[in-house]
């Protein structure tokens, strides 16, 4: 069985002409599923009023679909969203006359220079994403630690404490210990679900629903990360390196209160001290956190500014 997780962006309720409507928050979740494969679609209902569902969509997904209906600054925002999340594989749905040779300087000297450019078909687009869906079946990890980012989380009469996630890196099993992070407590893993299907094991990039014992809701919500990685840390103070996007215009500065994304967290985050070296694009950084931040040494994280207007994506900075 393979799963797909793809990001619906630039036209509302697209999605919804390529799966079933699933769970629905800020973002909201389509299914489709043939034989044992399976594609989630994932859009983000809140945006582009709020930047936070837009990021939440692009870091749970592994490709992208943008309708392109018109050439505006959310158009343009979404693209640097996905740059900076690292969605380097993916289509344009060009609508309204717009041609390729229109957008193709706005991809000029990004990774999604790669992306397709296909025909307005929902049917065909199906098929393509359960094709690559199909691929990624043959790929099941052989590592034995896992990590999931909690997306979801409720309490199911008769079950108990369920999450919903994504795998994003090595394999987790029924009856797993995991940690909870941040915080230093665990949970036993009851049992797995995939698209509604019962499994002892998940790997990188399923999509799924967890049944975990002896534990309330307030403790698995949103952005809070299961784990049984011990490479897995926590952070709240970070001195890093940003990379700011070429369309950013501002320096940043001492006192700028920011947010910080990565995996399904979007937290506060003050810039304490600025030291740009000479290229202000890439900025030394002391930034401290409003909660714990949860990754991997070395993971790229979402830099964003809510106060900047048209262009609230400013660029990444690395996890230490």
């Amino acid at each position: 069985m393979g799963n797909l997780t793809v990001a619906v962006l630039g036209a509302a309720e697209y999605a919804s002409s390529l799966g079933k409507k699933g769970t629905a928050s800020d973002v909201t979740l389509y299914n489709l599923k043939k034989g044992e494969d399976t594609v989630t679609f994932i859009e983000p209902s809140r945006y582009p009023e709020r930047l936070a569902p837009l990021f939440y969509a692009v870091g749970m997904a592994a490709k992208a679909i943008v309708v392109v209906d018109e050439l505006n600054s959310t158009f343009g925002e979404c693209l640097m969203m996905l740059q900076c999340a690292g969605v380097t594989s993916g289509y344009f749905v060009l609508r309204n006359y717009i041609s390729q040779e229109k957008i193709s300087p706005l991809l000029s000297g990004t990774s999604l220079e790669k992306y397709e450019i296909i025909e307005d078909n929902p049917a065909l687009l199906k098929e393509r994403c359960l094709a690559e869906a199909s691929q990624k079946a043959s790929c099941e990890s052989e590592e034995s630690f896992g990590t999931v980012p909690v997306d979801h989380a409720f309490s199911v009469k008769g079950v108990g404490t369920v999450v919903l996630g994504l795998v994003a890196k090595g394999a987790i099993k029924k009856h797993d210990t995991l940690k909870i992070l941040p915080g230093t407590k665990t949970v036993q893993l009851r049992s797995i679900q995939k698209h509604d299907d019962d499994f002892d094991s998940a790997s990188d990039g399923d999509r799924v629903g967890l049944a975990l014992k002896n534990v309330d809701v307030k403790d698995v919500e949103r952005g809070t990360v299961l784990t049984t990685d011990p490479a897995v840390k926590t952070s709240k103070t970070l001195k890093t390196r940003a990379a700011l996007v070429k369309y950013w215009h501002t320096p940043l500065k001492a006192g700028m209160v920011l947010h910080l994304g990565h995996w399904m967290k979007f937290l506060n985050c003050k810039v304490e001290a600025v030291m740009d070296e000479g290229d202000w694009r890439k900025p030394a950084l002391t930034l401290s956190l409003e909660k714990e931040i949860v990754h991997f040494p070395g993971d790229q994280a979402v830099l964003t500014y809510l106060e900047n207007g048209k262009l609230r994506v400013a660029g990444t900075v690395t996890l230490p």
